[in-house]
């Protein structure tokens, strides 16, 4: 579903984010991706949707070339992928359901834009979605009056409720308690397996992505250095991820455990 083919990216600084990464993710997989800070794996995330630009190679999103797409495509080609930051954007001011609501904004009539009247249809969405994650009750509450954890699922319902195919979750859980973190990547295991929604998640809870997550990509200085089940991750393949020291350093056969 997602291909990454020879990709490089970067900056304008001459900082090389990524080099030739090639890589492909499959429909319904629950992906972490693990590395140091710096390590490229933001932006390898972020060049899925367009959030940034690639200067080599090409993305292919359920046959779709992502470098490819202009102004009204990009729009269309993004509302398929959900994408949750660590910040959660949220209108604190504004109660749980309107932050919802706000997923529905680019496909609006310009008067209801205007008028912010949403429909009956599309408020049945929003309140299913907080159902989903488990805070149907919080709907008319300020978002000011939840807490981190909440706010996270609240931003995870605005997510669901454009019915994407992929979701896009850069360090979710950085800023939350470990036990509001584990709530938080038990609702991405829920809505992967219930709805084989593809799942791709950069993260720096090792821990939790190894608990979490059915497959591991390792990132060190722009390039996959690891790919493989997260079942098969020991303490060496991490020492090589974060360390690039390792006994064993030949790749190995796609679908096992491998480093490259």
């Amino acid at each position: 579903m997602i291909e990454f083919i020879n990709v490089g990216k970067t900056y304008p600084n001459n900082v090389k984010a990524l080099d030739n990464i090639n890589l492909k993710m499959e429909k319904g997989e629950f992906v972490a991706i693990i590395g140091m800070s710096g390590a490229g794996k933001s932006t390898l995330i972020r060049c899925i949707n367009r959030m940034h630009d690639i200067t080599e190679g090409e993305i292919v999103v359920d046959g779709v070339k992502v470098s490819s797409l202009k102004g009204k495509e990009i729009r269309t080609f993004r509302r398929r992928i959900g994408m949750i930051f660590q910040s959660f954007h949220l209108v604190t001011r504004s109660s749980v359901l309107k932050n919802v609501l706000v997923s529905f904004v680019p496909e609006l009539p310009f008067w209801r834009k205007v008028t912010g009247i949403f429909s009956k249809e599309q408020k049945v969405k929003a309140l299913t979605a907080l159902d989903k994650v488990g805070i149907l009750d919080k709907a008319y509450v300020r978002v000011d009056q939840l807490s981190g954890g909440q706010q996270q699922r609240v931003a995870l319902a605005r997510t669901l409720a454009q019915n994407p195919d992929i979701i896009l979750a850069d360090e979710p859980i950085a800023s939350l308690d470990p036990v509001t973190a584990r709530q938080v990547m038990d609702d991405f295991t829920t809505i992967n397996r219930e709805t084989d929604m593809s799942i791709i998640i950069n993260i720096h809870h090792v821990e939790m992505a190894l608990e979490y997550a059915d497959r591991i990509i390792g990132v060190r200085e722009g390039k996959i250095v690891y790919d493989g089940r997260a079942a098969e991750v020991t303490q060496e393949v991490l020492d090589y991820i974060y360390k690039g020291q390792t006994n064993d350093s030949e790749p190995m056969n796609k679908g096992e455990k491998r480093y490259v």
